[in-house]
This record gives C-alpha cells, sequence and structure tokens, in this order.
C-alpha cells in the first residue's frame, strides 16, 4: 500500500516538467514529506525505471529506506525522467494518472 497520497506524485510529476522556478519548490515539496512518504516517492521511481515491479514494491520500499544516504530531493532530482518515472510506476501500482492529473489541474 502506498504511503503517499497520488495526488502529491502527480504535483511532483507536473512541477518536475516545470522546469526552472519549480525546481526550488519541487524540491522543497519532497524534502517537507514524512520519511514513509519519500521512502515510497523513490521506490514508485524505481519501479517507474523498471528497477523493480509492482509486486515486488514492498521490497523496493525496503531497499529505499535501507539504502537512503543522501537528502531524498537531491537523489529524485539527479534522476534522469524522473516525471516519467513517477508516472509510470503510478500507473504499474494501478493509479489512474490521468484522473489524478486532472484534478491537480482543477485544483491549481
Amino acid at each position: 500500500m502506498l504511503e503517499i497520497s497520488p495526488a502529491k506524485v502527480v504535483h511532483i510529476i507536473y512541477q518536475s516538467r516545470e522546469g526552472g522556478m519549480a525546481e526550488r519548490e519541487v524540491r522543497e515539496f519532497i524534502r517537507n514529506l514524512n520519511e514513509d512518504e519519500q521512502v515510497h516517492l523513490v521506490a514508485l521511481a524505481w519501479i517507474g525505471r523498471g528497477v523493480y515491479e509492482a509486486a515486488d514494491f514492498a521490497d523496493a520500499a525496503a531497499t529505499a529506506r535501507a539504502e537512503r544516504s543522501a537528502p531524498t530531493e537531491r537523489y529524485l532530482l539527479g534522476m534522469p525522467h524522473l516525471a516519467e518515472n513517477l508516472e509510470a510506476g503510478l500507473e504499474a501500482m494501478g493509479v489512474d494518472v490521468s484522473a489524478e492529473e486532472e484534478d491537480f489541474l482543477r485544483d491549481h
């Protein structure tokens, strides 16, 4: 079970695609997530990248927690294709990303 809401992940996806000034905002947004949310965000990115399968989410999260050595925001923002990886990770976990993006854009 995800310990981070899909809405928060979509927020990060959207801001990651914006670049520029949005990078500061997304960095701060990730920094302010609690530890479980940060761990699950990394696990989602790994699933989206194909490092883990969705069925292995618990293992991905356990590895993310155990191997955490740098601030999560620095690690993730240094990852090529972060937005695409997170989107693919959510989709692999059965989340309707299009519906979540529509909700996000309507609220912002």
